[in-house]
């Protein structure tokens, strides 16, 4: 069954063949000629026929939604943008500044005895973020402060003590 053209799908596919002649891709007599018969075409098929060569030619298929991230964005100057590129992937969490937390927040339970791991996994965590570029340098400083704080805290406890 063919799927008759509609006035978009013509006006998409000269947006097409016009960025392909600013491209220097089409020459002016190839791009009037398509641009004609783009205009002039019954079916999708055609159009598909005369932007199939050249890059980012209109897409077969039911309209994508507005959420959708590879939907298409109308044409831009001399450049047709065919798809928004998809969000790069987070990066990962170093586990070492998770562990410097985790240990930091425990240290009151554990009487400090967890606090100097907390620093120790802090300061690693931090240089391994630095040359990694990973996430969670807050929690890594978070981890330092809270461990050198259980630190203080358990001396400050021993000072009074012997005294």
């Amino acid at each position: 069954m063919r799927m008759l053209a509609a006035n978009a799908d013509r006006e998409r596919a000269a947006d097409v063949l016009r960025a392909a002649y600013a491209e220097g891709r089409l020459t002016k007599e190839e791009y009037d000629y398509r641009v004609g018969k783009a205009m002039s075409a019954r079916t999708v098929e055609e159009l598909q026929q005369l932007t199939g060569d050249v890059p980012h030619g209109p897409m077969p298929g039911p309209p994508l939604p507005p959420s959708y991230p590879g939907r298409p964005v109308p044409y831009q100057g001399n450049a047709v943008v065919p798809y928004s590129a998809p969000p790069p992937p987070a990066r990962p969490y170093n586990s070492a500044s998770v562990a410097s937390l985790v240990l930091a927040i425990g240290s009151p339970f554990t009487c400090g005895v967890t606090s100097l791991p907390a620093v120790i996994l802090g300061h690693k965590a931090r240089g391994d973020i630095r040359r990694s570029g990973d996430q969670g340098d807050g929690l890594a400083i978070a981890g330092l402060a809270l461990g050198y704080s259980a630190i203080g805290v358990v001396l400050l406890f021993f000072l009074l003590a012997v005294v």
